[in-house]
């Protein structure tokens, strides 16, 4: 990945942000919806790997490497656990089934970070800086 392509990546959290918290339309973070505020962290830390990748270009990829790293992790700590450990609470409530939208959001959240991950370890393993 180029350095470029990354940076738009992180950029458009922008947009992702607007579409977000202005019209109700969680594209980039589905899985964070019931935890606000660490949605709320998760944006400003796209917007802090924006900055860094615009300070050193350079480090683009250990950054987008990094970022996907937490992205998986959270998806499958929250997605991947929810949906192999149901209670009897989820059941009766209804509340904490993992929904259509959020299964939509990880397998597109995902495959992205998965990506990222793969190419990121790739240039970082083989040389090549920023992609």
């Amino acid at each position: 990945m180029t350095t470029r392509i990354l940076s738009t990546y992180y950029a458009a959290t922008a947009l992702f942000l607007l579409l977000d918290y202005g019209f109700g339309i969680s594209v980039r973070v589905a899985f964070l919806d019931r935890l606000p505020a660490i949605k709320a962290v998760y944006y400003a830390a796209c917007f802090v790997c924006f900055a860094l990748m615009a300070w050193r270009p350079a480090r683009a990829s250990l950054i987008a490497t990094l970022e996907s790293l937490v992205v998986l992790v959270a998806l499958i700590l929250d997605i991947g656990i929810r949906s192999m450990v149901v209670t009897d609470q989820m059941i009766e409530t209804g509340a904490g089934i993992v929904t259509p939208h959020e299964l939509v959001n990880f397998l597109i959240a995902g495959g992205i970070a998965w990506i990222g991950w793969q190419r990121g370890m790739r240039v970082l393993t083989h040389g090549g800086g920023s992609g």
